[in-house]
């Protein structure tokens, strides 16, 4: 099984961060599970424009790639003006419905408001509806808060959420392939 954790940002660390730290449990824990990082600092997406995903090149087909070798996922984005970032949207634009559906997802959020946390309930949720995915009850949402003055996460609740969210995320995905 593999899963696949996106940062859906090209620019700060601290969603990077959180994926990333959901992944590394994910790996403590269940070492038998391939987990991959998309960052899409790393990658060069075109902007979707209509045409069929299978005409994409370069960079677009290599992160279009990552994700339909997932068997599930974890997806992160920063918070910008009560909305995910336009790059995370523009990648949910270019993946084929089938990338995701029927798979398991879950999701992290980084912002600088408390209130931003609902960016997951009230947008990510509902995306991963129309991908007709399975979507984790749980999820991360870190505050700049949360991090110290070296960007490490230092918030005991928050690093609770994150190893709840990985045993989640698995659990789901050994539930789902177990009825298969």
């Amino acid at each position: 099984m593999k899963l696949v954790g996106i940062s859906g940002t090209i620019i700060g660390a601290k969603t990077e961060i959180v994926v990333s730290s959901v992944l590394e449990q994910v790996k403590k824990h269940y070492p038998e599970i391939e987990t991959e990082l998309l960052d899409l600092k790393n990658f060069d997406v075109q902007f979707c424009d209509g045409r069929d995903p299978s005409q994409y090149t370069g960079d677009t087909r290599a992160a279009m790639d990552m994700i339909e070798s997932g068997d599930f996922f974890l997806i992160g984005t920063p918070i910008y003006q009560a909305s995910m970032s336009g790059v995370l949207k523009n990648l949910f634009d270019l993946i084929p419905v089938t990338a995701l559906q029927q798979k398991v997802v879950g999701f992290v959020a980084t912002g600088g408001t408390y209130q931003h946390y609902l960016v997951i309930e009230n947008q990510l949720k509902p995306i991963a509806g129309f991908f007709r995915s399975f979507v984790a009850p749980s999820y991360v949402y870190a505050h700049d808060d949360h991090f110290n003055e070296f960007k490490e996460l230092t918030d005991p609740d928050v690093l609770a959420r994150i190893e709840k969210l990985a045993h989640e995320l698995v659990f789901m995905q050994q539930r789902l392939k177990s009825v298969e």
